[in-house]
C-alpha cells in the first residue's frame, strides 16, 4: 500500500496525473507590429493558472523549434479563477506563432497571428465638424440578407411580428444602402452596436454584448464588417463603432466563469443605477450616492463592469484598439459614458487617443443643463482637475431646446425658438463647441416629426436647417430624412419608431421632398469650412424667431428661423456690428437667388427660415 502511495505521489509530483490544461479563448484574437499598446493576452479555458507559456513561430505550415524572437512571453499571472491566465507579450516582427501552455507533461496550444501594422495607421483621420453623422439602428434599418436573420448559434430567432423582437437588419442592408446616405449630404455612419447579443429575448439592440471581438451573426461576421469599412472608404464614408464598456450582456460567456469575483459590481441583491451623474462632479455628494451612479446594473440583464480591476481595464483598452486597427475604423462611440467608474474611464480613453492621436471619440451623456454636459467634454477647466479624454459629447440640452421650441406654437415668455438661443449661451461653457455632436433625435427618443406641433413638416425643415448651420457635428437619425413617425400612439415606445427604412414604393412624394430638402441642405454644408469651424453670433427677439451668424474672417452665413405662424420681417438694421463687416448681399443657397440684407421689408413666412452666404467686403 505504501508502495502504491509513493508511486502516486511520484507521479502526481511528475505531472502525469494533472489535469490537462485546455484553451477556450484567447483574446485580443490577432495583434500587429509597431502598436504603441504593449499586448496583454488572455486564456481562458481549464486549468490555465501557473501553466509554462514558451511560443514557436510557425514557417510555412510547420513548427520551428528553438528561440522565437518574434513574440516573447515576458510576464504572466494568474486570475482569482483557475481558468484564466494574463501573458504580457512582446511584439517584434509578423508571422504566425504556436503558443503552448503546459503543465507538467500536459500542455494546450493555439495558434496566434501578428500581422504588419498598415502604413498611417496611428495617423488615421477621424470624423470632424466638417461631416454629418448618419445613425443606424442595426437590426431594423435594412435586412439585405435574409439568411443570416436566424442562426444556429445564436438564441434569439428573427420574428418581424414582435416589435420588440429581432428583424433582420444586417451588415449587408448598410451596404445596400450607402448610395442613399451618400446623396443625402451624410459622410459618416454611426450603426448600432453589432457585436454578439445573445439574450433570449431583446437582444436586437445590441446593448448587453455576449462576445465582445465577435460581429453577431444575424448582421454577419468579422470579415463582413471590415469589409463594409473598406467599401464605405471608396465611397467617401466614415464609420464609428458603438462601444459598451460600462456593462456586459448575462448571456456573455464570462458570466459563468468570471477571472474575479470583482470583474462585475456585485450587490447581494439586484440594484440598479441610480442615474446620479452629478454625483461624479457635486461637492455636496455622497460617497454612497456616487458609488451607485457608478456601480449599480443599468437594466437586469446588463452585469456592470468594474474598469477599476486592472485586468478588465487593459482589456477594454486593447477590444476598443483591436477594432479600430482590424476594421479600420473612423471612430468610436461611446454609450452611457458618465455610468462607468470616472477615473478608469478616463484611463480607458486615454490608451485608444495614445494609440491614435487623431482619432474622435464621442460619448453619450445623457444630463443637462450644459454645465453637466461639458464637464465630460477633454479639455474642460473643471475644478477638480479632472479631463474624461472624451474629444466630443452629445448636445443634449440644445437637441431639448429645439424640440420644445417647436412642439408648440411658442407663446409665453421664454418659449419658442427663446429656448433654442437661451441654449446656445451656455457655450461658454466647454471646451470645443464646434466638437459638439448636435442631433435632433436618435434611437432613444422619440422622432422629431412625432415630436413638433401638428406634425408640421415645415417645423421639420426649419429644425434640420438649424441642425445644419449651428456649430457642432450633425447627427441625423435613419428615417428622419423622410420625416418617418412612430408606428405607435406613443412615440415613446422605442421599439415602434425603430422601423426599418422605407424602400422603394413605400417612399412617398412627401418623404421624397423631405429626403431631397435635407440633402440639398447637408450638400451644401459639405463645402462650408465656416459652418465647420466658424465662429457664432446670435440675435434674441421675442417673436419666435431666431438669427444668427456663423463666421470667420472671409465669410460668413446667414440664418434666420421664423416658428411663428404668421410671417416676420427680418429687423436687418439690428445686425450692423457684424453684418457691415460683409457683403450685403449674398447668396441663397437652397434658391440661388441673391438676397440683399441691406434691403429693408426682407419677410420670412411662417415656420420658414432664411440662409445667406456672404463674402468679405
Amino acid at each position: 500500500m505504501r508502495k502504491q502511495v509513493s508511486l502516486f505521489l511520484t507521479l502526481l509530483l511528475a505531472g502525469w496525473l494533472t489535469a490537462a490544461p485546455k484553451i477556450q479563448q484567447v483574446e485580443p484574437l490577432c495583434w500587429w507590429t509597431n502598436m504603441h499598446t504593449p499586448l496583454t493576452l488572455m486564456f481562458h479555458g481549464e486549468d490555465l493558472a501557473d501553466a509554462q507559456v514558451s511560443v514557436n513561430q510557425i514557417v510555412r505550415g510547420k513548427v520551428v523549434r528553438g528561440a522565437c524572437l518574434g513574440l516573447v512571453p515576458k510576464t504572466q499571472h494568474n486570475a482569482e479563477s483557475p481558468n484564466y491566465l494574463f501573458v504580457d507579450m512582446e511584439v517584434n516582427q509578423p508571422g504566425t506563432y504556436r503558443i503552448t501552455l503546459k503543465k507538467g507533461n500536459k500542455k494546450a496550444t493555439c495558434d496566434y497571428v501578428i500581422s504588419e501594422r498598415r502604413t498611417g495607421s496611428r495617423e488615421r483621420n477621424s470624423f470632424t465638424p466638417a461631416d454629418v453623422v448618419y445613425l443606424i439602428m442595426s437590426d431594423r434599418f435594412v435586412d439585405g440578407d435574409e439568411a443570416n436573420n436566424s442562426t444556429k448559434d445564436t438564441r434569439e430567432k428573427a420574428d418581424k411580428n414582435n416589435v420588440n423582437g429581432r428583424w433582420g437588419g444586417d451588415i449587408q442592408g448598410i451596404i445596400n444602402s450607402f448610395d442613399h446616405i451618400a446623396k443625402l449630404g451624410c459622410t459618416a455612419i454611426w450603426p448600432t452596436p453589432m457585436l454578439g447579443d445573445d439574450e433570449e429575448a431583446w437582444s436586437y439592440h445590441g446593448y448587453a454584448c455576449s462576445d465582445y471581438y465577435h460581429i453577431d451573426p444575424r448582421y454577419g461576421s468579422n470579415e463582413l464588417y471590415a469589409q463594409m469599412v473598406a467599401i464605405a472608404h471608396e465611397k467617401g464614408l466614415k464609420i464609428l463603432m458603438d462601444m459598451v464598456p460600462n456593462h456586459c450582456g448575462a448571456a456573455h460567456w464570462w458570466m459563468k466563469d468570471m477571472p474575479y469575483q470583482n470583474w462585475i459590481n456585485q450587490f447581494p441583491e439586484f440594484t440598479n443605477t441610480n442615474n446620479v451623474f452629478t454625483a461624479n462632479y457635486d461637492i455636496n455628494a455622497s460617497e454612497y450616492d456616487r458609488l451607485l451612479s457608478n456601480r449599480g446594473w443599468f437594466d437586469h440583464p446588463m452585469p456592470d463592469m468594474n474598469l477599476e480591476n486592472p485586468d478588465l481595464l487593459k482589456y477594454f483598452q486593447q477590444w476598443a484598439i483591436w477594432w479600430i486597427e482590424y476594421a479600420n475604423l473612423d471612430g468610436l462611440r461611446v454609450d452611457t459614458y458618465p455610468y462607468i467608474e470616472k477615473i478608469p474611464g478616463s484611463q480607458w480613453l486615454k490608451a485608444i487617443r495614445e494609440e491614435y492621436p487623431n482619432i474622435n471619440i464621442v460619448g453619450e451623456c445623457w444630463t443637462r443643463p450644459a454645465p453637466a454636459v461639458a464637464y465630460w467634454q477633454s479639455g474642460a477647466k473643471n475644478f477638480d482637475g479632472f479631463d474624461s479624454n472624451l474629444p466630443t459629447v452629445m448636445d443634449f440640452p440644445v437637441e431639448e431646446a429645439i424640440r420644445q421650441a417647436l412642439e408648440n406654437d411658442g407663446q409665453g415668455w421664454g418659449n419658442g425658438l427663446t429656448r433654442v438661443y437661451d441654449a446656445m449661451t451656455m457655450d461658454y461653457m466647454y471646451a470645443d463647441v464646434n466638437k459638439l455632436l448636435t442631433f435632433l433625435g436618435n434611437h432613444d427618443m422619440a422622432r422629431i416629426t412625432d415630436v413638433v406641433k401638428d406634425k408640421d413638416l415645415r417645423r421639420v425643415k426649419l429644425a434640420y436647417v438649424l441642425l445644419a448651420t449651428m456649430r457642432g457635428i450633425p447627427q441625423v437619425l435613419y428615417g428622419d430624412e423622410y420625416a418617418m413617425t412612430s408606428a405607435c400612439p406613443d412615440p415613446s415606445n422605442h421599439s415602434y419608431l425603430r422601423a426599418p427604412l422605407p424602400q422603394g414604393a413605400e417612399v412617398t412624394e412627401k418623404m421624397q421632398d423631405m429626403y431631397d430638402f435635407q440633402s440639398k441642405l447637408f450638400q451644401w454644408r459639405k463645402s462650408e469650412p465656416v459652418l465647420h469651424w466658424g465662429k457664432t453670433m446670435h440675435f434674441l427677439s421675442r417673436d419666435n424667431t431666431y438669427a444668427f451668424f456663423r463666421y470667420n474672417e472671409n465669410e460668413a452665413v446667414f440664418v434666420f428661423a421664423n416658428a411663428s405662424e404668421e410671417a416676420r420681417t427680418i429687423p436687418t438694421g439690428n445686425y450692423a456690428e457684424i453684418l457691415g463687416k460683409y457683403n450685403a448681399a449674398g447668396i441663397n443657397p437652397m434658391t440661388g437667388e441673391v438676397v440683399d440684407l441691406s434691403r429693408k421689408g426682407i419677410k420670412v413666412p411662417a415656420l420658414g427660415t432664411l440662409i445667406v452666404k456672404l463674402s468679405k467686403r
